[in-house]
């Protein structure tokens, strides 16, 4: 039987896990750090359960917590749901969408989507947040985000929770500056030249990392970057060879390489919660993105 009276608590529970601090979720809740830790503290005893522990200056979930939070999402997923149903009776209602993807799928996919949507009218506010692959699933799981972009490799395991459909497959690429009179192939220029490097987490750097240890390449340096967006930047300044995944390329001038990487392609999938329950507008958003990625 449901009690009204922990929706409330459950709402503080959901933030504290979503912004890592209780301090952080307070603020976006406009209540006090000590009123949000008792609400826990009140879930915690009612339940039984141990929801979080310290970690750092923050907190993390406990196994218990993290086998709770997706009971959590669906909870509030509904509650979303209800409340665009009844938004539909008005006469203007706005879809709120919360986005998670890399910088470059972002840019490919959503932003053309995006401007196509907005330029006919559509009623739709959205949040885009700029994380790797790995960080934009995980913002959809904890309930951060509605829906992400991201890159997956074949054989990765299901999440409970979360629904994801394939949109297309890309390939990878070295890209490097053009040097006159130099006529190696890229691979050859590997443990010359500067290495430019993602983040540890992202899916591109697990590709790159898997790529040198099977072909025993070590790099004598190595530049790590944020994004595959700065990445290109740097090749285009001449400095520094990198692999890009495809979708990122684009008219890079002629002063880039780009040579096709015998690496096997990846999935670029739209992951969502099972609960999550996509109103008129944003299915038609969910619509065009398949469609874009098809073209692309």
């Amino acid at each position: 039987m449901i009690d009204p009276a922990f929706v409330a608590p459950l709402q503080d529970v959901l933030f504290v896990a979503r912004l890592g601090t209780v301090a952080a979720a307070a603020r976006h809740l406009h209540k006090t750090p000590s009123a949000v830790s008792q609400q826990i503290r009140r879930v915690e005893s009612h339940f039984g359960i141990q929801i979080f522990e310290r970690r750092g200056r923050g907190v993390a979930l406990t196994p218990q917590g993290e086998a709770a939070m997706g009971a959590v999402n669906r909870l509030f997923d509904e509650a979303d749901a209800v409340f665009g149903a009844l938004a539909m009776l008005a006469k203007t209602p706005t879809t709120v969408l919360r986005v998670a993807a890399s910088d470059y799928l972002g840019r490919r996919l959503l932003l053309p989507v995006l401007r196509r949507l907005l330029r006919q009218g559509i009623p739709l506010r959205f949040e885009i947040t700029t994380a790797h692959s790995a960080a934009s699933r995980r913002a959809v799981e904890t309930g951060e985000a509605d829906l992400a972009v991201v890159t997956a490799t074949d054989g990765d395991p299901a999440r409970d929770g979360l629904r994801e459909v394939t949109l297309c497959e890309q390939g990878f690429y070295w890209v490097a500056p053009r040097i006159a009179g130099r006529s190696r192939g890229l691979v050859q220029r590997l443990g010359a030249e500067p290495l430019l490097r993602l983040s540890p987490q992202s899916e591109g750097r697990r590709v790159l990392d898997a790529y040198l240890q099977g072909q025993a390449i070590r790099p004598t340096s190595t530049i790590d970057v944020p994004s595959v967006i700065l990445m290109l930047s740097y090749v285009r300044a001449g400095l520094g060879i990198g692999l890009a995944p495809a979708l990122a390329l684009g008219n890079l001038g002629g002063r880039v390489v780009v040579e096709r990487a015998r690496i096997a392609p990846r999935r670029v999938k739209l992951v969502t919660r099972t609960s999550w329950r996509p109103g008129e507008v944003a299915t038609r958003l969910l619509q065009v993105i398949a469609t874009e990625a098809a073209r692309a």
